[in-house]
């Protein structure tokens, strides 16, 4: 195969791959923690009736659906490049895969398309209940369809279920494909990811509305509802991580060497802090740990021994740099959301919540860090599987479609001039929505069933 200025269609395919799902990652994310919080919102308003619940839940569903369309959009691309530049891909392992994503159209895309356009342009044609309903089914379908993707993802990490017969891998055992042996641990962690994700631009919207002395009402549901979930989830989801980290040094532990910067397996590992990882010469520069932490970490005892990078053959290793870095922006992120959510159940629990300035000041530009842990954690995911694009079954070299480095490098061009183009529109779109923040409309709706809405705080209204 030709190459272009040193790279070969492998890499700039990957390269592609990476660009396109970084920008698809973040809205099919988005969409799952929002969908459930629009959910939420309007049980409670259907419970209460308090008017400003109605109008938040309008509100956060005009920019889940910017952000769901832009996901389609977006997977759409994966779908095209999966043929395009990984056909031999589909050939060896699709009998497999290609059920689980048949899946999820079958299950949660179908779930979704009847009641999506209900609870997108429902509001006054159906009963509360009923819009309440289909946001709820909306919210399920997105879980629905993060179950299939990451059961997909997940046995490409430890595939199980399977035979190969002519080097292709046939299916034996769906149960065992579906939940294979780090399905489990990968769902929760990245479900709660997204939910932790969203609880933060909801909780960074509701600062910024706070520091502006706006939306008194809608402000404090905002910051009360993304507190509370992230105080819960944040520490959580390190428990998850620990018990995933865990999987991980049983089922891929080249991947768990790189992300620790582990290099000699016969010595008790450090907790690496900082290092500057030399794969060439199988070393760490500038290192700064604690020593036997990692061990404790990893196998829970100080003295206990995982294999390290020089434990596996230089071409079965995974690309260091990338990974070790990736993943300690992941875990110090992680520790901020935690340090976030106790830092305001404090204040909130010390009734100054909504005047702590030095707090909300910085928490209202906080919303994209959510974003950036998963890329990170994407990033370690998929680097970390390296070279195999199957763990164990199909090196990533061998799935590459026969096509030269200037076809991939063409279309790659296009996609990073469409995408910047395309997605930068609608991110601008959803940034002038939360500026103009959430507005009350002319001519109330319906009054919840057995619920009059006399009083005047009580009044919903249609937003303009």
């Amino acid at each position: 195969m030709d190459t272009i200025a040193g790279f070969d269609p492998v890499i700039i395919a990957r390269v592609q791959f990476a660009f396109t799902i970084a920008f698809h990652i973040i809205f099919p994310a988005f969409s799952i923690g929002l969908s459930a919080f629009i959910a939420t919102l309007e049980v409670r308003w259907l419970i209460s009736g308090q008017a400003h619940l109605h109008t938040l839940a309008r509100f956060w569903t005009k920019i889940f659906a910017v952000s769901f369309a832009m996901g389609v959009v977006s997977g759409i691309v994966m779908e095209y490049q999966l043929g395009t530049n990984w056909s031999r891909y589909a050939t060896i392992i699709g009998n497999t895969l290609g059920p689980l994503f048949s899946y999820e159209v079958l299950t949660a895309f179908f779930l979704e398309a009847s009641f999506l356009g209900l609870m997108l342009f429902g509001w006054n044609r159906f009963p509360p209940w009923l819009h309440t309903l289909s946001s709820a089914m909306v919210a399920l379908g997105t879980a629905i369809s993060g179950f299939w993707i990451l059961a997909a993802n997940s046995w490409m990490q430890t595939p199980a279920g399977f035979e190969l017969r002519d080097g292709i891998a046939y299916p034996l055992d769906w149960s065992q494909i579906i939940f294979n042996p780090s399905f489990p641990y990968r769902f929760a962690h990245m479900m709660t990811a997204t939910y932790l994700t969203t609880s933060l631009v909801v909780l960074a919207t509701g600062a910024r509305y706070a520091l502006a002395g706006r939306y008194r009402d809608e402000s404090r549901t905002m910051m009360h509802m993304g507190l509370g979930m992230l105080a819960i989830l944040a520490p959580l989801q390190i428990l998850l991580g620990d018990m995933h980290g865990l999987n991980t040094a049983e089922h891929q532990p080249a991947k768990l060497a790189a992300m620790e910067g582990h290099w000699d397996g016969r010595e008790p590992a450090p907790l690496v802090l900082f290092a500057i990882p030399d794969q060439k010469n199988e070393r760490n520069l500038a290192e700064i740990g604690v020593p036997k932490l990692g061990s404790l970490i990893v196998t829970h005892s100080w003295e206990g021994r995982f294999k390290g990078l020089k434990d596996f053959k230089p071409e079965d290793r995974p690309p260091v740099l990338p990974v070790f870095f990736m993943f300690r922006l992941m875990v110090g992120i992680g520790l901020l959301m935690v340090a976030i959510g106790f830092a305001g159940v404090f204040l909130w629990w010390r009734g100054k919540l909504h005047e702590t300035r030095w707090f909300l000041r910085p928490l209202s530009y906080a919303w994209p860090v959510g974003f950036i842990a998963i890329i990170a954690g994407w990033l370690v995911t998929e680097i970390g599987r390296q070279p195999w694009i199957a763990y164990g079954v199909l090196r990533t070299a061998d799935a590459v479609s026969p096509v030269t480095a200037a076809q991939v490098a063409v279309s790659l061009a296009l996609f990073v001039l469409v995408y910047c183009v395309v997605f930068s529109i609608g991110i601008w779109y959803i940034a002038k929505m939360i500026a103009k923040g959430p507005q009350p409309g002319h001519g109330p709706p319906e009054a919840l069933p057995n619920r009059p809405l006399s009083a005047p705080q009580q009044e919903v209204h249609e937003p303009s």
